[in-house]
């Protein structure tokens, strides 16, 4: 008894024992090689993962009135506008108010370079000038180089709420210089992005400018004064940050209450720099919990595994037990398997909702075969409609040998009258075979009887409907097709 039950169930004792010490030796190395290069794990991977993570987020909110301007500058409309001498601002007016609606921005805007008009979503605003000092961003605009800019300023049309303006150059169709155009986005809402950032990574996340001040952090709407070379332990290290290093630069610095990790990224779209801070202790508290959390979860991943594969063995044990799937002549489903084939096509049908039909072929004349040329020449007859039928139906029909020169084929989605046309076409080309047995050549016909599934039969009543089917093709001379209803 034991011996039967080991060969049954050997495999699942050695799949549970590999899980078993698998999980525990990967679980156990990882929680030691962590305490060894937790340092290297938040400098190297986990803070300028999370940077990247943030940068990927910040996108969708900062980097999108970016590409908007862009297609501002661009547009053929903006640029035919100014050149035709700006003469209906109401078009203008409507372009821009259609812009900051459709793409969901606090602000946009077009300054003309000709007149000096600042147009926006309500009109008119005022004319630009270079005496004013709160106009300068539209000269220095004009002069730079560079398409675009970012620049942190105070929205005249927004009552001087602090914005990130893009200013995008607009230029004629000969690359001169002819207004400049954008979107804004509020300081505020990228600090609401920060503070979400911050809550969810558990990480201190702050933008500083290329002088090392801080340009926004995690106190909603507040623009924050003061530079990285003042604050305690950070000054040291700040040069460092301050780099314009295309990939993340990892540092570390004593504040006073502990190590911090540090990882830093140039963003060239916004001339900033995006800090992200850990400290030591935090991440190596983290990842001793997840490390336990895999372990059990690990264990109860073995369980299930092995319960499921217990489950699978007994079930297909009992099933290979009952049913040699195959018949030995022809590679096809024998009846047994067929039985088997036909409850799940009944049960897919119900799901479904779809017919099925059933077709059951006889060979014509077959003893007479068997008696005039052998048995070796009748198992050569069977073998070539076996492949016939196999290359004449589709992929998800069930073909099987139902004993001696009977083949039963079962249809799936297939209503009564497409049965019939598909056992017409059989008929045909298994009219066409032909056999050469030494001098003489053997012509193939059969007979078929064709029937369609009630929803609620048994396959036995199914099988004697069309069985009946074929009765009828063979009293009407055989080589035909017979429907019952």
């Amino acid at each position: 008894m034991l011996r039967v039950l080991w060969k049954k169930y050997s495999l699942l004792v050695w799949l549970g024992s590999l899980l078993i010490i698998g999980f525990l030796a990967t679980s156990l190395a990882s929680y030691w090689v962590s305490r060894d290069q937790i340092r290297h794990s938040i400098v190297d991977q986990g803070l300028p993962l999370t940077g990247d993570n943030i940068y990927s987020e910040i996108q969708r909110d900062v980097l999108r009135p970016t590409f908007i301007s862009s297609l501002m500058a661009s547009d053929t409309f903006v640029r035919d506008w100014i050149l035709s001498g700006e003469q209906d601002s109401a078009q203008i007016v409507r372009y821009l108010n259609e812009v900051k609606r459709e793409y969901g921005a606090v602000s946009s805007f077009l300054v003309s370079n000709k007149t000096g008009n600042y147009y926006y979503s309500q009109g008119i605003l005022k004319t630009v000038k270079e005496s004013e000092p709160r106009d300068l961003w539209f000269y220095r605009v004009r002069d730079m180089k560079d398409p675009y800019e970012m620049n942190l300023d105070v929205d005249f049309a927004n009552h001087d709420a602090v914005t990130i303006f893009i200013n995008y150059r607009v230029l004629d169709y000969q690359g001169n210089f002819i207004g400049a155009t954008g979107v804004g986005l509020t300081l505020e809402s990228l600090a609401r992005v920060i503070d979400d950032i911050q809550q969810r990574f558990n990480r201190r996340v702050y933008f500083v400018n290329e002088a090392g001040e801080i340009i926004v952090s995690a106190k909603t709407g507040e623009l924050h004064k003061g530079s990285i070379h003042e604050l305690p332990g950070i000054a040291a290290i700040a040069t460092s940050i301050l780099n314009k290093n295309s990939q993340p630069t990892n540092l570390e610095y004593d504040a006073g209450g502990g190590l911090i990790m540090l990882s830093s990224r140039y963003i060239p779209e916004f001339n900033w720099y995006l800090v992200v801070e850990q400290t030591e202790e935090e991440e190596i508290a983290r990842v001793r919990q997840v490390l336990m959390g895999n372990l059990a979860v690990s264990s109860v991943v073995t369980a299930l595994v092995l319960l499921l594969c217990l489950y699978s063995v007994n079930r297909f044990q009992r099933r290979l037990e009952n049913v040699a799937a195959t018949d030995s002549l022809t590679g096809l489903l024998n009846r047994q398997a067929f039985e088997l084939m036909f409850e799940q096509a009944v049960h897919e049908a119900h799901r479904a909702k779809t017919q099925l039909s059933m077709i059951l072929l006889d060979i014509d004349h077959f003893k007479n075969i068997n008696d005039s040329h052998g048995h070796l020449a009748g198992d050569r007859v069977i073998m070539r409609v076996a492949r016939m039928l196999e290359n004449s139906l589709r992929n998800g029909d069930v073909l099987c040998r139902w004993g001696g020169e009977e083949f039963l084929i079962l249809l799936k989605q297939t209503s009564l009258p497409a049965a019939h046309g598909v056992a017409e076409k059989l008929r045909d080309a298994m009219a066409a075979e032909q056999l050469q047995l030494g001098h003489k050549t053997l012509r193939i016909t059969g007979s078929f009887g064709v029937a369609q599934f009630g929803g609620v039969e048994t396959l036995v009543h199914f099988f004697a409907r069309v069985d009946r089917a074929l009765y009828l093709a063979k009293a009407a001379g055989r080589n035909r097709v017979e429907v019952v209803e």
